[in-house]
């Protein structure tokens, strides 16, 4: 009997152990793939503009958000063409340009910069070179400057207007200073990592130093001025807007914190440090770093203690019974942020790597369908209730912003495991 339980003893040791532990490389790659090729099929031709109630352009931010994600997969996997040819036709049919031009101020509009820009930086990385031996390939590039220009023109529209005065006779939606567009937590995630990267990518200690002023000045109002300040440093969680500051409640009377908001900051905050460390190492001094950091740790604590027993989040982060149920895209916002966290030794890997991996797990197992389609994508809105139900066989109104969420959990996730 002691012979049985001593092994009853080992094999549960075992099987805890294997389920705490991250999967292969090979099968996070292999998720990521699956995903991305049902899209990739779907939508085989990138130039074509989208169809939800109203005609858009293919560089809307939805987009956007999935290509950031493509740009990681390429990364991780450049062996895979298809990929390559599919962002380099997208983005040279837009000719690197915000959707809009480069005179919008709407984040929205310029979220794909953060792809264009990866993606020089990636091409340029490659061209000093050529030969990758990590996956025995030869990548021939040539790298063209023109290609961040227009978004660049687009920031350097904005840091002129960063001081502007309102005009009173002005019905414009974005009037006055631009330090105040960002009314919206999302735009955070769409609009900071361009200034951030560009910050990165400076070639002198004053141009980086005016990239990471501005983004930093409107990063700080909408968290501590807009409608009092949009980040409740109490709770560690962001209201979506000035319409969800208290005294507006959940049914459960919780303030009101979505999911997918806070997940969007959360990510921006990731690249946002990625790109400071990155400005350091070039010998060009950041002060905001710090406030960035602590920000991604207060909100780890916080999404920690909100977490499903099923390892996803609900929509509401505070209120599991205003349409509860599981959701991709903050989970995977949340999980990709952790998993960068661990790697960069801000997170504690022994708390955070068995989470990072049994959350990864359940994403897989319980959204991805075997041809590729993602479940429990919550639709375009800005709260729980809005684009549901959302469901394992529920097609969500826009489909590219959480292949995108997936793929930036997946690239952390794989960069974690051996």
């Amino acid at each position: 009997m002691r012979k049985l339980t001593t092994a009853l003893m080992v094999c549960f040791v075992l099987m805890s152990a294997q389920a705490q532990k991250l999967p292969s490389r090979v099968s996070i790659l292999q998720a990521m793939e699956t995903a991305n090729d049902y899209f990739i099929a779907k939508y085989p031709d990138p130039t074509k503009p989208t169809f939800v109630k109203k005609e858009r352009p293919s560089n809307l931010w939805t987009r956007g958000v999935y290509f950031e994600g493509l740009m990681e997969l390429i990364k991780l996997n450049p062996s895979n063409q298809q990929n390559i040819n599919y962002m380099d036709t997208w983005g040279n049919f837009h000719k690197w340009t915000p959707r809009n031009g480069v005179k919008t101020r709407d984040a929205d509009d310029y979220c794909c910069s953060q792809a264009y820009l990866d993606y020089y930086n990636w091409k340029k990385q490659l061209s000093t070179n050529i030969y990758n031996s990590s996956v025995g390939l030869k990548l021939n590039f040539s790298v063209d400057p023109d290609m961040i220009e227009p978004t660049k023109t687009c920031m350097a529209n904005l840091m002129e207007l960063a001081d502007t005065k309102p005009d009173p006779n002005s019905k414009a939606k974005f009037n006055g200073s631009s330090i105040h567009d960002w009314t919206w937590i999302d735009a955070i995630q769409m609009g900071l990592p361009v200034l951030t990267t560009l910050e990165a990518m400076a070639n002198t200690k004053e141009e980086a130093e005016a990239y990471g002023k501005q983004a930093y000045r409107m990063y700080i109002w909408t968290r501590d001025t807009l409608a009092g300040g949009l980040f409740n440093e109490a709770e560690g969680l962001w209201w979506r807007d000035k319409d969800f500051v208290p005294p507006y409640k959940e049914p459960n009377g919780a303030n009101c914190y979505w999911s997918r908001g806070n997940g969007w900051v959360y990510a921006a905050l990731v690249r946002a440090m990625e790109d400071a460390m990155e400005s350091k190492n070039k010998g060009n001094h950041n002060d905001h770093f710090n406030t960035y950091k602590a920000d991604f740790l207060s909100m780890t604590k916080a999404l920690m203690k909100c977490q499903r027993k099923d390892y996803f989040w609900n929509c509401s982060l505070h209120d599991d019974s205003n349409f509860g149920g599981k959701e991709l895209t903050g989970t995977s916002l949340f999980i990709y942020g952790m998993a960068w966290g661990v790697r960069h030794d801000m997170l504690d890997k022994k708390t955070y790597l068995p989470i990072i991996a049994k959350t990864w797990k359940a994403m897989v197992k319980k959204c991805l369908h075997k041809n590729g389609f993602l479940g429990y994508v919550q639709g375009t809105g800005k709260e729980p209730k809005d684009s549901q139900p959302v469901g394992y066989k529920v097609e969500p109104d826009f489909d590219d912003y959480g292949l995108g969420c997936f793929l930036l959990a997946g690239s952390e996730v794989y960069r974690l495991a051996k």
